[in-house]
């Protein structure tokens, strides 16, 4: 497995940032303007729902960000034109990452305050939109967080989850250039695990990174270590991605605090490739890791020890016992939304056809919604001046 992937030393480094458009989100045009607005901004990979359609439009963001490399590093951002890796998601089982809310807005009393809309990070829940003709869920904007579920007043909100179809995922992989397979899984499903890295493993030889994301649990790092057992050999890199508090980021500081114990957990285990964080991940989370002396110092020198190497020389760093790299997402999808809304209220006329304007149509939006991005990204990437 080659190391010259730009991606792969932000690995390396302890730099490494990605972000989560959403396993479930659907939103074409958001995930092309997140995709474009972060990978200005720096990121490394980008991590969509395994939909043809969703990939797409998120490749379409990467096309857009490459033609504006110069502009980009006129404004003083780092990009150089490296496409971050496109990642695209999996399930073994039940995960609340692989769902949709739905609610008859009929049954709706006429007097409800819909403390649902208001909660919704993703404004997936509407009441008479104009502009959509449509009340209820606007299903491809919902991820599934499933905060509407427990504040609905007269108990009518549920979820409809969905299992992944790898074998449909195995053609898009080798034809469209998705470069990453996470697979969501959870302690107790070892079984479930080895059926679907079976429909996996005859192409997965192609891929460049594969992560494993998977909560706290008893057993956790024996379940682990039994997958790793299950995936050798492998040729791309390895991420164990600690999904500390689900989708959760942007409620408050406090949510990053899981996830870093559970990177703690998943490192004292000592297991052969990297961890990165996710789940509850927001602007506290690298001040946190900082605090703790989880992430790299750059001042010190860095050497990839193998596992053998229980005692590396003192003052040279051994990445192996450091968190490598950190995903955000709902955070750093609610940190862009009010540009996106904007974006989307505005309308382009063309031919008397409306459509949506397109991120890098209004200058003003995009470099806007590229140093909020930036603002984020850079909080990892800034360590290599230290």
């Amino acid at each position: 497995m080659t190391d010259l992937f730009a991606p792969l030393q932000s690995l390396k480094q302890g730099d490494w940032f990605k972000l989560i458009c959403g396993a479930s989100f659907q939103h074409l045009p958001a995930v092309r303007s997140l995709t474009l607005a972060y990978t200005l901004a720096g990121a490394d990979c980008i991590d969509v729902a395994a939909d043809p359609a969703v990939i797409a439009a998120a490749q379409a963001g990467l096309l857009v960000a490459k033609s504006l490399a110069k502009d980009a590093q006129k404004r003083g951002f780092d990009y150089k034109g490296n496409s971050p890796f496109l990642m695209v998601s999996l399930n073994d089982g039940e995960d609340p990452h692989f769902r949709k809310a739905e609610f008859n807005p009929t049954e709706c009393p006429t007097d409800c305050s819909r403390p649902c809309e208001r909660i919704c990070p993703a404004q997936a829940i509407v009441f008479n939109s104009t502009k959509e003709d449509f009340s209820g869920v606007v299903s491809e904007k919902c991820y599934g967080c499933g905060r509407c579920i427990p504040i609905c007043p007269y108990d009518i909100i549920y979820t409809n989850s969905y299992m992944s179809t790898p074998g449909a995922i195995a053609p898009l992989v080798m034809s469209t250039g998705v470069d990453a397979v996470e697979i969501h899984t959870k302690v107790g499903r070892l079984a479930e695990f080895e059926q679907l890295w079976q429909t996996i493993s005859p192409w997965a030889d192609q891929l460049k990174l594969l992560a494993i994301s998977c909560p706290d649990g008893e057993g956790m790092t024996d379940y682990l270590r039994a997958i790793y057992d299950l995936i050798t050999p492998l040729k791309s890199a390895l991420i164990w991605q600690t999904d500390g508090r689900s989708m959760s980021g942007d409620i408050g500081d406090g949510t990053t605090i899981a996830t870093v114990k559970l990177g703690q957990k998943v490192l004292a285990a000592k297991l052969p490739g990297y961890v990165q964080l996710a789940g509850g991940t927001n602007s506290y989370t690298v001040a946190k890791l900082k605090a703790m002396e989880l992430l790299n110092d750059f001042r010190l020198p860095i050497l990839d020890f193998g596992l053998e190497d229980a005692n590396p020389p003192s003052k040279i760093q051994n990445p192996k016992s450091k968190i490598s790299g950190v995903a955000y997402g709902s955070y750093a999808r609610v940190l862009l939304s009010p540009i996106l809304e904007q974006l989307e209220n505005k309308e382009v006329s063309n031919t008397n056809v409306k459509a949506n304007l397109r991120l890098e149509e209004d200058e003003v939006l995009l470099w806007q919604a590229v140093e909020l991005a930036h603002s984020l990204v850079s909080q990892i990437k800034s360590q290599q001046e230290h």
